[in-house]
């Protein structure tokens, strides 16, 4: 009996090796005796066929598995065969059937398919995203069959297990490689992976297990919905193949802008223009908000560009309400009659004068920083 190989040691990894690790060091490995380096040379050449030979296996998930439960258990006669050593790929189909019908009883595998997601877009107003609405959606699909539940036979009933696969849906595929013999499992060639043979096929979607219908659904969308956010109605997308189930309705939402309000989440943002003489002298405003206003009072003295926050004042959600925040922009009279200016000048001639001492106080600040007259 040939003694079987450590591919952990070939590689000089430890069983515990990451596939990083193990990548690395194939690479490694490689370049070292690669026969290109060693021309003539038996042994590189041997051992470079080995390198690939763990490398097959331990870079690839299932191999490394079933070559790990081999190493825990040897000379299993019921695991495939594998006594006579893992070197030459032998049995692999064999144990990896094994360990996987241990686990369902070699039931069929699960085939049913399921239905591709259908995506719309929905265009929203400011106010129905802020607050929420109820949309009727009306849309085409592929609705699964009711008389053959979806699976193309009549009834449902009129199908026989694939004789080929047994039902499974799936085959073994042998092949001969350098390194030995390779197993894979794929869908088999005369059922197409369904594991039934339908014997009539149904009336009302021809065999098809769906019908092309036009679909209407009523749809609530929450309140603080925001472009390119998105709801999904499982279920109500394309239907599924062999009874899998359909796919998801996926809406996904724009929201147009509004007039007054800018939003950034769930806070809302208000540009609030203030008369001069209330910026100045301090008064109550109308401040705007989702559902009506209310009245803000303005300090006295607010500058332009000045930002005020009012919490909760925001789009309300389940979770919680955002703030409102309030940018002042000061206006500034452009119109004003003598009698009108007259009034100004004389308001603004004690801030004028402590504009003027301040402006003097920042020159001779400047002044004694760079030298005299560098402000002039």
């Amino acid at each position: 009996m040939a003694e079987k190989k450590n591919y952990y040691e070939i590689l000089g990894v430890s069983k515990t090796a990451s596939e990083e690790e193990i990548k690395a060091a194939y690479k490694k490995l490689v370049k070292q005796y690669h026969p290109d380096l060693h021309p003539g040379d038996k042994l590189a050449a041997e051992k470079f066929k080995e390198i690939n030979e763990a490398n097959e296996v331990l870079s690839d998930k299932q191999k490394r598995a079933a070559y790990d439960y081999e190493q825990e258990h040897p000379g299993m006669g019921g695991m495939g065969g594998m006594g006579g050593g893992f070197g030459g790929f032998g049995g692999f189909g064999d144990i990896f059937d094994s360990i996987f019908q241990g686990f369902g009883g070699g039931a069929a595998v699960q085939r049913d398919t399921r239905g591709d997601d259908i995506q719309i877009n929905m265009t929203l107003s400011f106010m129905d995203a802020a607050k929420g609405c109820t949309r009727d959606v009306t849309y085409m699909r592929n609705e699964p069959c009711s008389a053959c539940r979806g699976t193309g036979a009549k009834e449902g009933k009129a199908f026989n297990v694939c004789s080929k696969c047994g039902g499974k849906g799936q085959v073994r595929f042998t092949q001969e490689t350098m390194f030995g013999r390779t197993v894979r499992v794929g869908a088999c060639p005369d059922c197409g992976g369904s594991g039934k043979i339908i014997t009539e096929k149904c009336p009302d979607c021809k065999g098809k297990g769906h019908l092309r219908r036009e679909t209407k659904i009523t749809v609530n969308i929450p309140a603080g919905a925001d472009t390119n956010s998105y709801i999904k109605k499982r279920g109500f997308g394309q239907a599924g193949t062999d009874g899998g189930e359909s796919g998801d309705l996926i809406i996904v939402f724009r929201v147009e802008p509004h007039k007054i309000f800018q939003r950034k989440n769930f806070d809302l943002y208000v540009d609030l223009p203030v008369p001069f003489a209330t910026a100045a002298l301090g008064g109550s405003i109308k401040v705007p908000t989702l559902d009506d206003t209310f009245t803000y009072q303005i300090p006295e003295g607010t500058q332009s560009g000045t930002t005020f926050t009012i919490r909760g004042k925001g789009i309300k959600t389940r979770n919680g309400s955002g703030n409102l925040y309030l940018r002042v922009f000061v206006e500034v009279p452009t119109k004003l009659n003598r009698e009108q200016k007259r009034k100004m000048q004389e308001a603004a001639q004690g801030v004028d004068l402590k504009q003027y001492e301040r402006a003097n106080r920042y020159a001779d600040s400047v002044n004694a920083l760079y030298g005299e007259d560098a402000y002039k």
